[in-house]
């Protein structure tokens, strides 16, 4: 076998003309388009496949997506200097390489991320959304309580089962550890929902805001999301937000000398099965 050099790739995309990130068959996604654009830039008769840190479901943004490629050593040193350039040349003007760097070995896009940062965005205001930001903030028509959102934020907070907030996958654990879950509300009036977590199972980002909202509108009490988490099983009245008003903003590594050993932990918690999506 050649030998290899493992390129780590930080990609941004609009999703909204994307049926998610991991190849389907009819479907535009990104991994495809990128795909594509590394097998044309490259002169190659194979398709080099990326592994990448959050497979985002159809409709959601990427600000801070990570993903990582195996290239044989020859194409690498032909390329490096001049890949990220070709590959703008290439893509289609709605996903973006940002930066394209050599990577350590025991590097996995996946496996070594010890965390992954989501921003929702939502606006309250009577006259709708800013035209101009319509595709990434969703409209909400009743007023938000941002105080009352916190409130029910925090119990949610720490390793929980999710499976009140997550469609289950077969063989897929639903336990995650929710690190942070605040919203605050910018001088636009538009509110962000942080939501960061070790990983995601699948709709359980979108499903949390849903539940939020409706504490924020004064529906649900703040002390419903909690209560729903304790039950253990999906609630009719938890809807899973619509996708445009989600980014994956940004993904966490350790240290070098640290990512073989998260790689095994991250592997023996959690596997995910190859079709599950994100959020």
């Amino acid at each position: 076998m050649s030998e290899t050099v493992r390129v780590r790739l930080d990609v941004s995309y609009d999703g909204a003309a994307f049926s998610g990130w991991a190849r389907q068959r009819g479907r535009r996604t990104v991994q495809e388009e990128l795909e594509e654009a590394l097998r044309v830039v490259t002169r190659s008769d194979q398709v080099f496949e990326l592994t990448v840190a959050g497979r985002t479901d159809a409709g959601v943004h990427a600000r801070g997506q990570v993903a990582h490629v195996d290239l044989p050593a020859r194409v690498w040193d032909e390329q490096r200097e001049a890949l990220l350039r070709r590959l703008t040349g290439r893509l289609p003007m709605d996903v973006r390489v940002r930066r394209v760097s050599a990577a350590p070995a025991d590097f996995d896009a996946r496996f070594s991320a010890i965390w992954r940062r989501y921003v929702y965005r939502v606006s309250d205001h009577p006259g709708g959304v800013d035209p101009l930001r319509r595709g990434h903030v969703l409209w909400h028509n009743w007023p938000l309580d941002v105080a009352a959102m916190n409130a029910a934020s925090r119990p949610l907070l720490g390793e929980h089962d999710f499976a009140a907030y997550c469609k289950r996958r077969e063989g897929a654990t639903t336990i995650r550890t929710l690190r942070r879950l605040s919203w605050e509300r910018g001088a636009d009036g538009v509110l962000e929902g942080t939501v960061e977590a070790d990983a995601f199972c699948h709709n359980m980002v979108r499903s949390l805001v849903g539940a939020l909202l409706f504490v924020g509108d004064g529906h649900r009490s703040p002390e419903w999301p909690g209560q729903v988490l304790a039950r253990g099983v999906r609630d009719s009245a938890v809807h899973v937000v619509r996708p445009h008003g989600l980014t994956l903003e940004e993904v966490g590594y350790p240290a070098d000398d640290l990512l073989a050993a998260r790689n095994r932990e991250a592997r023996n918690v959690r596997t995910l099965p190859a079709q599950a999506g994100c959020c």
